[in-house]
């Protein structure tokens, strides 16, 4: 293992990473992993990941997990991606389907690298607010660990993902609030409980599953990143993850010194990220009264705010906020062109192309990448509910 410490994100302390914790002892902000990245290059190569298995763990130079201890694994990673091609046949366009994860959808990246880690240090009983898939990849993880999972979620959650933390095994908490009333509510008890914090990033080693995001496409793209990518947005561990992955790329010789213009994606209706990038601030204010079909961007505070900014910046991206409806014709374009069938939040981003196009801030011939967080299944939108009742009606109709 190549693990060498952890910086904090903000005031640069560092920390042993041989213990559990959460953020910053000093300043309260997220904690990155700091790999020795000259001695993981030496053998993590062009040519050695190319011979390793299909998942994410081919990449276990740059992860934190001792290389003697088995990873808590569902055989997550290696998804495709894909060029969506009938939207327009000139364009460069391309998705990575995160979907095909196990329990359908990216979040179990974080998941399998976290909780390996944190049984490993010695964690016994694991919580989180979520407002969908993050429980579900925390319940599934979880039981694979045989650890106590403890999911807090917004009472308006999709249906489905409750019924499948409980299927899990998990104990679940509805609340009535935001994802942030959640986390609220498992601070308030995680002491006398003993449960370790796993949200979004207040543990450190989520963020280094989705980094591999990044090494991923690189690969898929022959070591040439695309000239945009396209993010779903809400606490951004994702877009973090991926800015992060590309120096360290660099660092061990696998790509070069150019980097993507990286978009932060949000919705009309919950766009904390995009008012404070519009406004030149470092950090992003609440946002009251949030309400999006895209529930998993529906966080009105980001733990990480300022490192989804300072990525978007230095990147020459943008953030960009789409409308609901603009998310769900992008949702029944992509099925009825494509055959994608994407989740909400992958609408968003389908959406803010088509919006970064009509812009000009982006241009028709470059390469763009877009992400499909999950599997739209999970998701009962209106429109599809409709469409079914009209469907057992006439199928004619439809």
């Amino acid at each position: 293992m190549f693990l060498q410490h952890l910086d904090c994100s903000a005031c640069g302390r560092q920390h042993q990473w041989s213990r559990l914790q959460n953020l910053c002892l000093s300043c309260q902000k997220p904690l990155l992993a700091i790999v020795d990245l000259t001695a993981a290059g030496r053998t993590l190569t062009r040519e050695s990941v190319a011979t390793r298995e299909k998942s994410l763990w081919r990449y276990r130079e740059v992860l934190p997990l001792p290389r003697d201890v088995e990873p808590i694994s569902l055989g997550e990673g290696g998804t495709p991606l894909l060029h969506a091609q009938k939207f327009d046949d000139n364009i460069d366009l391309w998705i990575k389907d995160e979907s095909l994860n196990p329990t359908q959808s990216f979040k179990a990246r974080g998941m399998s690298v976290a909780i390996s880690m944190a049984k490993y240090l010695g964690a016994t009983k694991l919580a989180i607010p979520s407002a969908g898939n993050a429980g579900g990849a925390l319940a599934a993880y979880a039981a694979r660990a045989r650890l106590e999972a403890h999911i807090f979620m917004p009472r308006d959650t999709p249906r489905a993902n409750i019924i499948e933390c409980c299927e899990l095994g998990a104990h679940v908490t509805l609340i009535d609030g935001l994802i942030t009333d959640c986390g609220a509510e498992i601070a308030r008890r995680k002491t006398e409980e003993g449960w370790f914090d796993m949200s979004t990033l207040k543990e450190p080693y989520r963020i280094e599953g989705k980094k591999t995001l990044g090494y991923e496409l690189a690969g898929q793209c022959q070591w040439q990143l695309p000239d945009v990518i396209l993010y779903p947005t809400g606490g951004g561990t994702g877009l973090i993850g991926m800015w992060k992955a590309f120096d360290e790329l660099e660092a061990v010789g696998l790509i070069g010194s150019e980097r993507p213009r990286m978009y932060a994606v949000q919705a009309e209706g919950c766009a904390p990220m995009v008012r404070a990038f519009e406004a030149g601030e470092e950090f992003a204010e609440r946002w009251e009264n949030p309400a999006t079909v895209a529930t998993g961007i529906r966080v009105p505070k980001a733990v990480g705010d300022f490192l989804i900014l300072r990525a978007v910046r230095k990147s020459g991206g943008v953030a960009l906020a789409v409308s609901e409806q603009a998310i769900l014709a992008a949702v029944e374009d992509a099925a009825r062109d494509d055959g994608f069938l994407l989740c909400p939040e992958g609408g968003a981003v389908l959406a803010a192309w088509r919006l970064a196009l009509e812009r000009g801030l982006v241009g028709a011939d470059e390469r763009v990448l877009l992400f499909n967080c999950a599997n739209g299944n999970k998701y009962p939108l209106p429109d599809r509910s409709k469409r079914l009742v009209l469907a057992e009606a006439d199928p004619a109709t439809l």
